[in-house]
């Protein structure tokens, strides 16, 4: 009997993409095969987030997608958006299994219980989900198979309570893998060829909190960091999105002395408006953010520092937004993720007044994009003439193969499929006409 076909979609962040891979590996062992979300398959799994509107309205087209290879295909959500609001992902023309935050880990359970029930009515969609105070255990994830570079989540959920954010309505408490667990899927990822690790989790700077299922425990974020640049075969460390107040100085410092942690830091900021900062409910004021990146640079010059930032958040005056855009425009970054803030359900931002317009919102969106623009060009200017390491891409991009250097300049060449996935040592020259950046190889000294 051939073997039934199964697609996955990702919505959201490298957390979601490592808990994708983690689950299309339960689907394999009971022998399912994997194809591409673009072919026709038997069961699609769409992996929701819920951190903007548009990751919302987006679920619908993909699900229009899906249907376009296979009207009968068995359709199922998991992910932020499905358990945030189940039932209306529930209705939604073709879904037929919606699975919260800890079910979506047992999908293949409750796939197979649904298919051998075939008078159930496929109509309205199943859900499973749980209360959120419910997930409250740790399930280890990591992607690989997908691309050169594998995210490895090492910690779920947020204790914070930052006013415009869901993420603790979807994903629970803090709760973070045990050190040795870490360290061994690490270790797996090596032995696959895979030259680079990114660590992610919802708030990986809590590592730690939640290693026994309780609020006790043994290890820290910085403890966790000492422990994977000892671990044979890795030969890149990145850490993504990290909270300013979570990033201590002995991190940095031990960073810029690491073996295998590169010089890539990204720093949610959110507002330089210490007013904003505070109705956000954020837990550090603009000081100590000034304070970090002045450490980085202190100790890494050639740092690439990252930043998210939200516009247009409930109270925000243009003297607030011009507060913001001075702090950045004359901090030493290197680009900005910038978020336009749209309502969420059941936060307190919802509720505020002072609601900013959603054209002034999309017009103050549109300038820190400009400003991203600018660090990033003045960041990749910097680091011409400086010599580097690339890790070659997989994909062919009209001709091109893309890379990033140890410090995120992003660079590319006439595409060589020897390339893919090898590391290579390089002088920057110059950037092209798409803004990246062109090198010179340096050859390998040959051994004598």
């Amino acid at each position: 009997m051939e073997a039934k076909k199964v697609a996955f979609y990702t919505l959201g962040c490298k957390l979601n993409f490592s808990e994708t891979s983690t689950i299309a590996r339960s689907f394999e062992n009971e022998g399912f095969d994997r194809v591409d979300f673009s072919e026709k398959a038997d069961i699609y799994v769409i992996n929701t987030c819920s951190v903007t509107e548009n990751a919302d309205k987006r679920f619908k087209t993909i699900v229009k997608q899906a249907q376009k290879s296979n009207e009968n295909a068995f359709m199922i959500a998991v992910g932020c958006y499905a358990q945030l609001k189940p039932e209306e992902l529930a209705e939604v023309n073709g879904v037929d299994l919606v699975l919260g935050a800890t079910e979506k880990f047992k999908i293949t359970d409750y796939l197979n219980d649904l298919l051998s029930h075939p008078e159930r009515s496929r109509g309205i969609g199943e859900v499973h989900s749980c209360e959120i105070n419910e997930a409250d255990f740790y399930v280890g994830s990591y992607s690989i198979g997908d691309r050169t570079r594998a995210f490895l989540k090492v910690q779920d959920g947020c204790d914070y309570k930052c006013t415009y954010c869901t993420i603790p309505l979807a994903r629970g408490i803090s709760r973070s893998d045990e050190l040795q667990n870490v360290l061994n899927n690490a270790a797996e990822i090596s032995e696959q060829g895979i030259k680079e690790i990114v660590l992610t989790g919802v708030n990986i700077g809590d590592y730690g909190k939640g290693e026994f299922g309780n609020k006790k425990h043994e290890h820290t974020f910085l403890d966790l960091v000492k422990a994977l640049d000892k671990v044979e075969g890795i030969e890149r460390l990145r850490i993504s999105s990290i909270e300013p107040n979570l990033l201590k100085n002995e991190t940095i410092d031990f960073v810029a002395d690491s073996r295998t942690f590169v010089p890539h830091f990204h720093i949610p900021l959110q507002s330089g408006s210490d007013e904003i900062l505070k109705l956000m409910r954020r837990r550090y004021l603009s000081d100590l953010y000034v304070n970090r990146v002045g450490r980085i640079r202190a100790v890494m010059p050639d740092a690439c520092i990252g930043v998210d930032v939200i516009v247009g958040f409930p109270g925000e005056t243009e003297e607030h937004f011009l507060e913001t855009y001075n702090f950045l425009n004359e901090l030493d970054i290197s680009y900005l993720h910038v978020f336009t803030y749209s309502e969420r359900d059941n936060t307190p931002a919802a509720t505020m007044e002072e609601v900013v317009p959603v054209k002034v919102r999309k017009k103050r969106s549109k300038m820190l994009r400009g400003l991203s623009a600018k660090k990033r060009r003045a960041f990749y200017e910097s680091q011409l003439g400086n010599t580097g390491t690339v890790l070659f891409e997989g994909e062919n991009k009209e001709g091109y193969i893309h890379g990033f250097t140890e410090n995120y300049v992003k660079v590319k060449a006439p595409w060589n499929p020897n390339k893919v996935n090898t590391l290579q040592k390089i002088k920057l020259t110059e950037i092209d006409e798409d803004g990246l950046v062109r090198f010179e190889e340096i050859p390998e000294p040959v051994a004598v």
